[in-house]
Formats: structure tokens, sequence, C-alpha cells
């Protein structure tokens, strides 16, 4: 260990703090062994370059091991692009938004014109529609902050049976509740 911590300072390291959770590691028992088994280095010239480096604590689901996610800030503008889910064919009111915004007619005697502008109107269509759905995003967002937040409480106390159930049942992969 002293070996290491040496070979860091020769090496002018810093540590990047990690955020979110003090441990990286648990047995998964109901009263859990934890520890910190994951640690960020980076040098002065990387921090200087990069000062808004961090490290967050992702979830564990579905390991012992919580991996975790540098992150380099950066100034580079995202532009607004349109992406498609294959889930929104699965949606009832999917086909009719397809079916009334391609059946509109258009006034142009190019069928280049046309496809664009059919393309177009669908997007719009489609964006307007998505916006009253419930984002999939969001929700599975929400589900790892739940498990991230009893993860947080487990370094400090145990959790209780309730608790317990409760994050093993957001953690099982295919766990449906009906």
């Amino acid at each position: 260990m002293f070996r290491f911590n040496s070979a860091i300072s020769c090496l002018g390291l810093n540590e990047v703090k990690l955020l979110g959770k003090k441990y990286t590691w648990t047995n998964m028992q109901l009263s859990p062994l934890l520890e910190k088994l994951d640690w960020i280095f980076t040098s002065n010239s990387w921090l200087n370059s990069y000062p808004d480096t961090t490290a967050r604590a992702m979830d564990m689901v579905p390991s012992d091991h919580c991996p975790c996610l540098v992150s380099v800030s950066t100034v580079i503008p995202k532009s607004n692009i349109f992406r498609f889910e294959n889930i929104w064919l699965q949606h009832l009111e999917f086909h009719d938004i397809l079916s009334s915004s391609w059946n509109q007619a258009f006034d142009s005697s190019s069928s280049a014109k046309n496809l664009t502008a059919k393309f177009k109107l669908l997007r719009r269509k489609i964006r307007e529609w998505q916006k009253s759905l419930v984002n999939l995003k969001t929700l599975i967002s929400n589900t790892r902050l739940i498990i991230l937040f009893l993860e947080v409480i487990q370094e400090f106390r145990d959790l209780s049976l309730a608790e317990w159930n409760f994050k093993e049942l957001l953690v099982k992969p295919n766990c449906y509740v009906s």
C-alpha cells in the first residue's frame, strides 16, 4: 500500500472525488459488507485542461459492484435531433397519428417535395404526441435514483425488511407486478 501511495505521489496524480456514494462494492447481504474498491486518478495537466472532470458512482443493478461514470464537461452545442423510438410502433395512438399525417394532401407537383412535406408533418405530429406520453427514460432514471437512494441509506444503516424487499423488486430483471 505504501508503494502504491508513493507511486501516485511521484507521478503527481490527483484523486477525482467519487460523487453519490462512499462505497463501490457490497456482498449484497441484509447486513452488508461495504467497500470502496474503485479509485479514479488524473494528472495536473488533465485538470488544467478539463477542470470540471467528475466521477459519479452509478447504481449496482444487476451487479454487486457499482460502475463509476467519469464525466468531462465540454461546451459543445447539442442539436435538437429527432429520434424515432421503436416502442411507438406498439402504441395504439401511433398508428392514428401516422395515418392522419401521411394521408394529408399537399399542393406540390413534385413527388419529392410531397414526400419531404409528409415526413416533416409526421415528425412535428410525433413530437407533439410524444410530449403527452410517459417518458420511459424518465421512469428508468427515477427507478435508478430510488435504487441509488436505498444504496446510500445502506451505507449508514441496515435496510429494513420492507426497504430490502422494495429494492429487490426494483433490481430483479423481468420481474413484473400485476
